[in-house]
């Protein structure tokens, strides 16, 4: 009977850290995935895949949270019945131990809540981005006041093109100027 830990970050960026820190306790193993979108099934991630062939009959896979078990509700509810079926205990943080009967209830009504707050965050996304594209074709800026869509320019595009010209610089150099990547200034010139 083992206790294992499983972390999930979605990108490489973030840190499994926080989540480790917040289960506490020590394990007998633990199996992360890293950078792994939870669009990703939970059995097509590497290293859940490598716990679901290590977990045996007894042992307890201990989680933040339930939507680091899959992508949707259904995702969940079908890596919670197998789990259960190998007698294998899931331990939720802040939900506890579950197991069959009302624990996979619990398990699957979680899991529907998670994936509606997963839509309704993509519906703002979604409202928002189109909030912005009609006040900036509107008035020619966001309605948060950006002058574009996306992340805002590192320099002025023309400036760069016009000093790279006027100097006769080559584009390391134009990078250096303007501390921008080689790839800013081929870009930025390009369409000048």
């Amino acid at each position: 009977m083992s206790r294992i830990a499983y972390f999930r970050v979605s990108t490489e960026s973030q840190s499994i850290e926080s989540q480790r820190k917040a289960l506490g306790g020590s394990f007998d193993k633990e199996f992360k995935d890293e950078g792994v979108s939870g669009a990703t099934r939970a059995v097509d991630r590497p290293g859940f895949a490598e716990l679901l062939s290590y977990v045996r009959e007894g042992d307890t896979i201990c989680i933040t949270a339930i939507d680091r078990l899959g992508r949707d509700a259904l995702d969940v509810q079908s890596v919670v019945r197998d789990l259960l079926a190998k007698s294998v205990t899931i331990d939720v943080q802040g939900l506890g131990p579950i197991a069959k009967g009302v624990g996979e209830l619990v398990a699957a009504v979680l899991a529907q809540i998670a994936d509606m707050e997963r839509q309704r965050i993509k519906e703002r996304c979604d409202a928002g981005r189109a909030a912005a594209r009609a006040s900036l074709a509107a008035r020619g800026r966001t309605h948060r006041g950006k002058a574009s869509l996306g992340r805002p320019f590192a320099a002025d595009a023309s400036a760069v093109a016009q000093w790279r010209k006027n100097n006769a610089a080559s584009i390391a150099k134009t990078a250096q100027e303007f501390g921008l990547s080689a790839a800013t200034v081929k870009r930025y010139c390009a369409r000048a």
